[in-house]
């Protein structure tokens, strides 16, 4: 199995970008899909963004489109999420999610490998 820990979180500027990181360990992230989801405090963890790991597909919640991306370095074993033009919405604790399950999944019950979280705020 794979072990995943996110970083990159922080307080930050509405319009600022920031990005966070996904390292994996245990098993290469080759063959994984690799999720994010966030939960805003007091609301349900919500899906935001993934890519499949055979092709450069990416799928996206209509929050984060066009203005989140995922990218992965396979050879750091580390998967990204870019953020760009960010809203005090987008507050939230930010989680990386794998599974070898699927080539691609935007589901929470998808995902078998989940980190920690990181948090994001967003001041306005």
């Amino acid at each position: 199995q794979v072990q995943v820990v996110e970083s990159g979180g922080g307080l930050v500027q509405a319009g600022d970008s920031l990005t966070l990181s996904c390292v994996a360990s245990g098993r290469t992230f080759r063959s994984y899909a690799v999720g994010w989801f966030r939960q805003a405090p007091g609301k349900e963890l919500e899906f935001v963004i993934s890519g499949s790991w055979n092709d450069d597909k990416t799928y996206s919640a209509d929050s984060s489109e066009g203005r989140f991306t995922i990218s992965r370095d396979n050879a750091k074993n580390t998967v990204y999420l870019q953020m760009n033009n960010l809203t005090p919405e987008d507050t939230a604790v930010y989680y990386c999610a794998a599974t070898e399950r699927f080539i691609a999944a935007m589901t929470r019950n998808d995902y078998d490998y989940w980190g920690q979280g990181t948090q994001v705020t967003v001041s306005s």
